[in-house]
């Protein structure tokens, strides 16, 4: 299923996509795409409808796939090429780093760049949606804790992240910088997700170009891994890194100005469009 949220900020419904690419409201059954409604059971009895006797929606925004999340968790540094094209080693354990979820926003809203950037970047990922309370959890059970996957663009401001002193949370967390969606895919739906195309373009040319195939470490190993340290929670969202292709890798950087245009897609999970804005 390919379940979302439509409206405007704060007054999103929930929605599922049907097989003919049209929305229909999901109002009446489940009052978001959160909590239980993204639980295995929850999930079974959205399955369980016919989307076509559904209300259709026309909608005039595409809000974030998820609502409630408590924990917007990032993996830094996990994709080989990437860490190879900004001069890293890969690291021996997962890098986790907290993106504030004020920086939630829809896949196609406008992107503020903060007052004071000058190192904005772009970073397409793949996104972990938690479905069920995960704490301790095996490997080999990970994905039972799993809802599914969205897209999300890592939005970074790099003088923020690594020029400021201390943690790169500061550089990740600006206002707008965390589009997901325009889907919360099931995992149903997702036969691999260790086997999926990713790209990203700015202003039409082509900047990221990679697959989830590179990941150091995969979707069950990050589950797995972070339920060591701390509980995951329905609607929590694991973003797992970026392949090559970022404005910080290149030679001479490229960093995006106001007006630029991001576009950026995944495998079986949608595309997002955004435009960048200077905050004023």
């Amino acid at each position: 299923m390919k379940l979302m949220r439509v409206g405007e900020p704060g007054h999103e419904k929930p929605a599922i996509l049907d097989g003919k690419g049209k929305i229909r409201d999901l109002s009446g059954h489940v009052a978001d795409i959160a909590g239980t409604a993204i639980s295995s059971e929850g999930l079974a009895k959205i399955a369980a409808l016919d989307p076509e006797t559904l209300p259709e929606l026309q909608p005039v925004r595409i809000g974030p796939c998820v609502a409630g999340t408590g924990k917007f968790i990032c993996i830094g540094l996990n994709y080989s090429d990437h860490a190879a094209e900004t001069g890293a080693t890969v690291p021996p354990e997962p890098i986790i780093f907290m993106k504030a979820t004020s920086a939630i926003c829809g896949p196609n809203d406008d992107v503020v760049i903060p007052r004071g950037s000058v190192k904005t970047d772009w970073e397409v990922e793949l996104g972990v949606v938690i479905g069920k309370t995960a704490k301790y959890v095996s490997e080999a059970n990970a994905l039972d804790y799993v809802a599914g996957y969205c897209l999300t663009n890592d939005v970074s401001e790099r003088a923020f992240q690594a020029e400021r002193s201390g943690q790169w949370t500061k550089g990740k967390s600006c206002d707008t910088f965390g589009p997901i969606g325009p889907w919360l895919v099931t995992k149903d739906e997702v036969a691999d997700p260790q086997n999926l195309g990713m790209w990203l373009t700015v202003n039409g040319e082509k900047m990221q170009n990679g697959s989830s195939r590179t990941m150091v470490y995969g979707v069950r190993y990050l589950v797995s891994y972070l339920s060591q340290f701390m509980s995951l929670h329905p609607g929590d969202i694991i973003s797992t890194g970026t392949p090559p292709g970022v404005g910080l890798g290149m030679k001479p950087p490229r960093y995006l100005k106001a007006g630029d245009v991001v576009e950026l897609g995944i495998e079986g999970l949608g595309t997002q469009r955004q435009t960048f804005v200077a905050d004023v």
